[in-house]
């Protein structure tokens, strides 16, 4: 591939605002899926297993689409951008079906269809950054998407408030089954962020063609059994690992569980420890389920508003020590939950619409959970990217990803059969133990050794 040139801010804003949709879609399932399941008639202790989906399919999925987009190669279309168009278009449809799902088997498998489609155009992404930018704009490119990522859930997480907050809708309104009116029109305002913003970015970055040697290769691997080459990358890639690489499994494992944990049970923990309640008919669980959103929504406004402040940190403490930081953070944000009060105010902010928006004790750990979101989006990434080869960018951000979810996947089989029984069936204490590990995962970040490199 010709060498990438240098990139203006907005040049940078444009290739990553595709992001942006595809994260509005992995927002509205950490905070609404596990309402949706219980609405549909889940209990607590079956939530991590119907929440499998995304873990297997991005295992699945992740190193093959990696390795399938190094070898693509479209005049027309490019390299990486068939796979976000695909990606987007299937996972509109899926989020505008999901909330008329009338038993837990068609949630669970649009959940499938939903992850599936995320993966194939979110893996690309990755490395379109990387074949985009000139290695000293990495940084800013991967903290692009740290913020189209925090933009994005917050407002996935904001719209059901927003819509209820603003007189739209109201809490008791409810479809057929169950399942809020607003959580249809928050997934259906989903399905137009995650089409439109591919289109943007689809439309106003070009990719550059293959050199003639890449031409060569191109050619070499599109003579092969697509299994075969697809594989046998993905199996080389895997003996080859950097060093860099192997040294953020421990990293990954920490704070991918402890982000599941979060995800899973951060709703039941609510509706127990603020509502007194476990019951997903009563106000007291729906009062949750917004507050839910509400708080997810603020670590991610932190997450954006942070992003681009960790480049500067990164330069001057290097990108180990800011991940370090930033977990920590996270962690103890964490573990401090289940001591802090929605009932005692901390600020009242001016709403132009309606009453006073009144900001509780408990909006104050998203502030730490926000910094090591930020932190997750970028840092792994940033480290990474100087370590493997321009050539197999692809399959190694496929390979990476699997440090995502089978932390992921170990999380639910643990979490099902023996954790949240050892925990005292306390969601309450899954946070808890989510905290410790986000703390663990930061301490092993400090062990990881990077390359020499001018950036």
């Amino acid at each position: 591939m010709k060498a990438s040139k240098h990139l203006s801010f907005w040049q940078i804003w444009n290739m990553n605002f595709g992001f942006f949709g595809i994260q509005f879609s992995f927002g509205l399932q950490q905070s609404n899926m596990s309402a949706i399941y219980k609405y549909l008639g889940a209990d607590e202790a079956s939530l991590p297993m119907l929440w499998l989906a995304g873990p297997v399919t991005g295992l699945v999925l992740q190193p093959i689409i990696g390795a399938m987009s190094d070898a693509t190669w479209s005049e027309r279309f490019g390299r990486r951008k068939p796979y976000f168009l695909i990606g987007a278009l299937v996972s509109s449809i899926a989020l505008v079906l999901m909330p008329f799902s009338s038993a837990l088997w068609m949630a669970a498998g649009l959940l499938w269809i939903l992850d599936a489609a995320n993966n194939i155009a979110m893996e690309p992404y990755r490395a379109f950054v990387a074949d985009r930018l000139e290695e000293k704009q990495h940084s800013i490119g991967f903290l692009m998407q740290s913020f189209f990522t925090g933009l994005g859930i917050t407002l996935a997480n904001f719209t059901p408030a927003l819509l209820v907050g603003f007189g739209v809708l109201t809490l008791n309104d409810k479809l057929s089954n169950g399942i809020p009116v607003y959580t249809y029109w928050a997934f259906f305002i989903g399905a137009a962020a995650a089409l439109l913003s591919v289109l943007l970015s689809v439309s106003t970055t070009r990719e550059f063609p293959p050199d003639e040697e890449e031409r060569r290769l191109l050619e070499e691997a599109r003579k092969k059994n697509l299994f075969t080459r697809t594989f046998g990358e993905i199996g080389a890639a895997m003996k080859e690992m950097p060093l860099t690489m192997k040294q953020l499994i421990p990293v990954k494992f920490f704070t991918w569980y402890a982000m599941f944990c979060y995800w899973e049970y951060i709703t039941s923990s609510l509706s127990s420890s603020i509502f007194h309640t476990t019951d997903q008919h009563s106000e007291g669980f729906s009062q949750a389920q917004l507050l839910t959103g509400n708080l997810n929504g603020t670590y991610n406004v932190i997450c954006f508003l942070c992003a681009f402040a960790l480049v500067p940190l990164a330069v001057k403490m290097g990108a180990k020590r800011v991940h370090f930081l930033a977990l920590a953070l996270g962690g103890t944000g964490l573990l401090l939950l289940p001591m802090l009060d929605h009932g005692t105010q901390l600020v009242e902010l001016p709403n132009p619409f309606g009453t006073p928006l009144s900001i509780s004790q408990v909006y104050l750990y998203p502030i730490g959970l926000g910094i090591a979101w930020a932190s997750m989006m970028a840092m792994p990434y940033q480290l990474l990217a100087a370590s493997i080869p321009k050539e197999k960018r692809g399959v190694y951000m496929g390979i990476f990803n699997m440090f995502i979810v089978v932390p992921m996947i170990i999380q639910i089989i643990t979490m099902q059969y023996f954790v949240y029984d050892w925990l005292g069936k306390d969601p309450v204490a899954v946070i808890r133990l989510a905290g410790v590990f986000l703390i663990l995962g930061g301490l092993f970040s400090l062990r990881i050794k990077t390359p020499n490199t001018a950036a």
